[in-house]
């Protein structure tokens, strides 16, 4: 036997045991045997260089050293779930489910792993890239550390794998390493880490990768995606993917089941909220996701989660400490925030000092005085709250927590919106607090994405007396910028590039970006598409405003008062002088023409020649608009394989046409 052939040999049966030892739990070879193999191997890649694989067994040792983490866009957005904390949200999540797609649904519920989130890629069966959620629509390239996470394989099996695919699952620390890893930081001297969850998150984006291997991270993969539908449902691509050599949740240790109705996933939330503590692992809540694709593209997404999944969180844990202060925060919007300053506490593995006392009603509620021992807990895990007042332990005489009356930056009268919690201060373009913040939005990623900018930047740019509103941004010289502290002349250049690369930012982004209440993400498109150009926005009436889709009262009040607000007719007027796009582009789609104006379409079930989101746009550009239920004011149902059964029976019922995706293609007059 050849070097190469043996290479090839060693590789196999090493990747074979890596497999059945950590994904399968089966040792088929002692360590020593295991060492000697790879040793062999090691041996036999340095000599022939050439033969060697980048996902050779080798690698899960670890030794690359990665100096920057690479930022990878995602093929697939990386969404996050709608969370939920009782059961009765579970129970109206099913109920909506249902009303939508009808009562032949069926769920898989999944353990909610309190880790890392990772996207890995397959390219012809072997691992190609590893990429962190990050923000979601972008993350870090992180391969080099998770090739040596043994769990995730690095060479799949199987005759029947697609050419290219993505896998997602989530990247944690066991607890006993975690235990066993504090237990040796304790012996020499080191600070503990705080939890399981942060230690997974730091020891992935650690520059060593020979480090990361030591650390024994471990992982599930429970998610599978790819250009074309692959799977009918949830369940057979897990059950795949094992076949493939994931490690992916256990259905016989019930960290996955199927679940026909709401009573089964109830008893699967109750069965795991009393046993989760006997896991190796950290879990915080349940997963609920609808199992047809089908139906999973029946009911969509909003701009932040998918509609067909939500999470149930256990009940956070609480602890109790002794309440110092009360400060109050402004927000960019003008909302003031009660912030409780509080005796350092421990609280799921953290050590909290600040805590959300939310707004005055909340404080009236509590009645919380100085000095009280209050209970925190951390809502949702995440950020920290006061939810009672142990009122038995209260120091006779000690001041009673009072809202303010008075803005606690600029000294502005503050407002409360009547319906609402929040108090807002007035003073919008006087309360730096409120300028700083619209700043840092407008310049955000998922806004105009301006790069060489940062909050502290925008924090000494206000200071200096340069920055006062988004429109000071385009205004900003060479000169101006080289005399202050950090700036050089390549940051100075990166600065000014990236200003003026934003000026190409589209339309719907730039009117997000504005940062107007309740116009987020999804409603900035929706009024972008639906009016064309800021200044057919501006000329619209509240009627017109709330004829669009999804655009209620509310929404509608906002925009009208920021668009008559003079600060704010001049600040468009600065922004567009300065050459920001005001206007949607008009795109080339075979057919300029408005030849779908007038008519109303709800789109439903799996297309051949179009993804569902391409086949919205260009009803969008072409005129129409996109409806997402089914009323007797829709023009068209269209039709796709698979479509919901729901929609179809109301369509019946109410008289709405339908058309399948050769009519549409004929109506817009396309092959």
């Amino acid at each position: 036997m050849n070097a190469k052939e043996r290479i090839e040999q060693l590789t196999k049966e090493l990747n074979e045991y890596n497999h059945q030892y950590y994904v399968l739990s089966n040792s088929l070879v002692s360590d020593q045997e295991f060492d000697l193999l790879l040793k062999e191997l090691e041996k036999l890649e340095g000599q022939h260089p050439e033969w060697a694989s980048p996902n050779s067994p080798t690698k899960r040792v670890g030794g690359d050293i990665t100096r920057k983490f690479e930022t990878v866009k995602h093929k697939y957005p990386m969404l996050s779930l709608s969370n939920s904390y009782s059961i009765e949200e579970i129970e109206e999540f099913d109920t909506r489910v249902r009303k939508a797609i009808g009562n032949s649904v069926e769920y898989i519920c999944e353990l909610k792993y309190d880790g890392v989130a990772i996207g890995v890629t397959y390219l012809n069966g072997e691992l190609l890239r590893a990429v962190t959620r990050g923000d979601g629509e972008q993350g870090e390239n992180v391969t080099a550390n998770v090739r040596t996470i043994r769990s995730i394989p690095l060479k799949l099996t199987g005759n029947d794998l697609p050419a290219e695919f993505e896998v997602r699952g989530e990247i944690f620390m066991p607890r006993q390493v975690f235990d066993a890893l504090n237990k040796e930081r304790e012996e020499d001297g080191e600070p503990l880490l705080a939890n399981p969850r942060n230690t997974a998150s730091g020891t992935l984006k650690l520059q060593d990768s020979a480090v990361v291997a030591q650390r024994k991270l471990d992982s599930f993969l429970y998610g599978f995606y790819a250009p074309n539908q692959f799977f009918k449902n949830h369940w057979e691509s897990i059950e795949q993917c094992r076949n493939w050599g994931f490690k992916v949740p256990d259905n016989a240790k019930k960290y996955i089941a199927l679940c026909k109705d709401i009573k089964a996933i109830e008893e699967f939330i109750a069965y795991w909220d009393k046993t989760r503590f006997d896991l190796p692992f950290d879990i915080d809540g349940i997963v609920i996701k609808v199992n047809d694709y089908t139906y999973q593209q029946e009911l969509g997404y909003t701009a932040k989660s998918p509609r067909w999944a939500i999470a149930y969180k256990f009940s956070a844990e609480q602890a109790v400490t002794r309440l110092n202060s009360v400060s109050f925060q402004v927000g960019r919007t003008g909302a003031v925030t009660p912030v409780a300053n509080l005796e350092p506490v421990l609280l799921g593995g953290t050590t909290v000092k600040r805590a959300s006392v939310h707004n005055a009603d909340q404080i009236a509620k509590l009645n919380l005085h100085v000095g009280d021992f209050v209970q925190v807990e951390k809502g949702g895990e995440i950020i920290p709250k006061i939810v009672g007042v142990d009122k038995s332990q209260r120091t006779a005489g000690s001041p009673e927590i009072l809202f303010i009356t008075h803005c606690p930056e600029c000294g502005e009268e503050l407002f409360r919106v009547e319906g609402e919690a929040q108090h807002y201060c007035p003073n919008t373009t006087g309360c730096p607090p409120q300028i700083k913040g619209r700043v840092v939005h407008f310049i955000g990623r998922r806004a105009m994405n301006i790069d060489g900018l940062g909050e502290e930047t925008i924090e000494l740019l206000f200071e200096k007396g340069l920055v006062r509103n988004p429109a000071d941004l385009y205004k900003l010289e060479y000169n101006q910028l080289i005399q202050l502290d950090r700036f050089a002349e390549k940051s100075v250049n990166n600065l000014l590039s990236g200003i003026e690369a934003s000026k190409n930012v589209p339309f719907e982004k730039v009117l997000f970006a504005l940062g107007i209440r309740m116009v987020g993400e999804t409603v900035a498109k929706k009024l972008a598409r639906h009016f064309g150009s800021m200044e057919a926005l501006r000329a619209a009436s509240f009627e017109e405003l709330v004829s669009v889709n999804e655009i209620g009262d509310k929404i509608a009040e906002n925009l009208r008062a920021y668009l008559a607000h003079p600060d704010n007719i001049k600040l468009l007027e600065e922004l567009n002088k300065a050459g920001l796009q005001f206007a949607l582009e008009k795109k080339e789609t075979g057919n300029s023409e408005k030849i779908l104006s007038g008519l109303s379409f709800v789109v439903s079930g799996v297309f051949t020649s179009f993804e569902r989101d391409q086949l919205k746009e260009l009803i969008e550009q072409l005129g129409g608009e996109v409806k997402s239920g089914v009323t007797g004011k829709v023009s068209y149902l269209l039709a796709g394989e698979g479509m919901g059964p729901a929609k179809l029976q109301k369509a019946q019922e109410l008289g709405v046409k339908l058309m399948n995706e050769l009519e549409f293609k004929e109506l817009i007059k396309i092959a």
